[in-house]
């Protein structure tokens, strides 16, 4: 089957209450919605994240942080694209301004990192991309969905008294204590047309309106995540509607309408 299989997470700071076209189990708080990556793009893992609360503060390591500690090409960039947001929904990313080890240890300690951390203000369509090192939280009342390199290391530095493991000594090898590159890394994208989201190094994001433009085509010459945020797709005989991911193992393989926007994507090599 081209449809990945869907694995919903519970979390703390979940919703009991999804956009459609998920549905949370009565009784308990989704946060996330993972389509389990494939054997042909294990690099990848696509998610919806849906918050109710503030999402710790938190870091992750690069590849090569990782593969130092000889664990393996474990690092986590991440990107988000922002599908819903209520009034006054916010992510933190980055700092007001740089700040030095010791400060950011002590802010983690004792909290005051949520206040020293810059929070952007974001509606449906804004694109973040998060580099390794970037201390970041995802605040309430946000819908997004996120691609990322296939890696579950995330340090959390603060998450508000919730009973969970902190890792501030991991975190502290790895967190900038700087100021996010919103020039870099943001960008407004408009809800119709072609555009790239990220090209590389690690990965690879388009969104595409109707049939994929050439230079598109020459960007996913082989297996590729097909995403329909608008109208279905036709993935190796299989109707995929948006809320679902598929597997594609050329775009030959898949019939898009001329009204559907998608996000494709794909890893790089090593």
């Amino acid at each position: 089957m081209a449809a990945l299989p869907i694995r919903q997470v519970e979390k703390p700071w979940g919703k009991d209450v999804l956009p459609a076209p998920f549905a949370a189990p009565e009784g308990t708080r989704i946060g996330e919605i993972w389509f389990e990556p494939p054997p042909e793009l294990p690099e990848l893992l696509v998610k919806y994240i849906f918050t109710s609360e503030k999402l710790s503060v938190q870091v992750h390591p690069s590849d090569a942080q990782t593969l130092a500690r000889g664990i393996g090409r474990q690092g986590k960039e991440e990107c988000w694209l922002i599908v819903a947001a209520e009034p006054g929904a916010t992510l933190g990313i980055g700092f007001d301004t740089a700040i030095g080890e010791d400060e950011l240890r002590a802010a983690a300690l004792d909290g005051s990192i949520e206040d020293l951390m810059t929070w952007h203000a974001v509606k449906p369509g804004d694109f973040f991309y998060i580099p390794a090192n970037t201390v970041h939280a995802i605040g309430a009342g946000v819908s997004l969905i996120e691609v990322q390199q296939n890696s579950d290391i995330t340090y959390r530095l603060f998450d508000y008294g919730r009973p969970r493991e902190l890792h501030l000594e991991e975190g502290m090898a790895v967190a900038q204590g700087e100021p996010y590159d919103l020039g870099s890394w943001n960008k407004a994208v408009p809800s119709r047309g072609s555009h790239v989201l990220v090209d590389g190094p690690l990965f690879l994001l388009d969104q595409i309106e109707g049939e994929p433009p050439a230079e598109t085509a020459a960007r996913f010459p082989e297996a590729l995540l097909v995403i329909p945020r608008e109208g279905d797709v036709i993935v190796a005989g299989e109707t995929i509607a948006p809320g679902g991911c598929a597997l594609a193992h050329a775009l030959n393989d898949v019939v898009f309408g001329d009204e559907t926007v998608c996000l494709l994507a794909r890893g790089c090599p090593a």
